[in-house]
């Protein structure tokens, strides 16, 4: 429990998709910003996607070639077929993520296809990234559980690994997309996926706090070897396509326990709350971030 923690901040992408007021471009760069000020060095910052299925992030094309650029920061963009990585491509992004949810009925439901022909899908579309020389994830999506199907079992989420690590990716993540992990489910679903993998792929988790063990979560997955981890700007967040499924673990709320415990995320945790509290602004709601709330302490 030394090393450093590596936070990919997902606010402008996961944070707003589901948000009922859209913001402007220019309040979406302003986010970006400030969370590069605050010392991200990765920001997914939006989602190459049909714009009728989620209008939040109409505005993809023209956000990402906006952007200013920084030395040793990275942009993100999100994408699920063919169309949608020519757009990020020509948009200038640094990574893609591509998801591939782990059951069929919520796979269909977020993207039109089965899992099997999202694999095929992520395989072409890391292909032709990595050809361009993006960098690549993976994103194993309801990889803890499915809200339309229950448990994913263990021997369901080995299928979909392997068939993912085959992609060739170059960092693989696995989401809990509904917020329904504990612990211990943390430890055993990394452990199976870097067996899997035989340890050649890095991995990244994704975490939501929609039943409050997001935080717990984040510790089990460093205490397993993952320093890489997804975290929302007030904990905002959700998934259209997953009922009920809220915000994503607050990226506060991890800078405070991991620079309580010693371990170095690189962000400044005054300037990531403060920015909480600008995006509750302007979003005309409370966020579920615990630090805008209580601070940190000492005070």
């Amino acid at each position: 429990m030394t090393a450093g923690i590596d936070i990919v901040e997902v606010s402008p992408r996961d944070g707003l998709q589901n948000e009922a007021t859209v913001l402007t471009t220019d309040d979406k760069i302003e986010l970006v910003d400030r969370a590069v000020r605050a010392g991200a060095r990765r920001v997914e910052v939006t989602s190459f996607v049909n714009p009728a299925r989620v209008p939040q992030m109409a505005d993809a094309d023209e956000l990402m070639a906006a952007l200013p650029r920084h030395d040793a920061v990275r942009y993100a963009g999100l994408v699920m077929n063919r169309r949608g990585l020519d757009r990020a491509l020509v948009a200038g992004v640094d990574e893609i993520n591509v998801v591939v949810v782990a059951t069929d009925t919520f796979c269909g439901r977020n993207q039109g296809m089965t899992t099997a022909q999202a694999c095929d899908t992520a395989a072409e579309l890391v292909r032709t990234a990595g050809a361009a020389g993006v960098f690549t994830t993976v994103t194993v999506g309801a990889a803890f559980g499915c809200p339309f199907e229950g448990e994913v079992p263990l021997s369901r989420l080995r299928e979909v690994l392997a068939r993912v690590r085959d992609t060739g990716p170059d960092e693989l993540a696995l989401a809990d997309t509904i917020g329904v992990a504990v612990p211990s489910d943390v430890t055993d679903r990394l452990a199976l996926a870097r067996e899997v993998t035989e340890s050649r792929t890095p991995l990244r988790l994704h975490l939501h706090d929609t039943r409050h063990t997001g935080v717990a979560n984040a510790v089990a997955a460093v205490r397993a070897g993952v320093t890489t981890l997804d975290a929302s700007i007030g904990g905002a967040g959700g998934c259209p396509f997953a009922p009920a499924a809220t915000g994503n673990v607050a990226t506060e709320d991890l800078v405070y326990l991991f620079d309580r415990m010693g371990r170095s995320t690189g962000l400044d945790l005054g300037t990531i709350t403060s920015t909480a509290s600008w995006l509750e602004r302007r979003l005309g709601k409370q966020l579920p971030g615990a630090l805008l709330r209580a601070g940190p302490f000492p005070a």
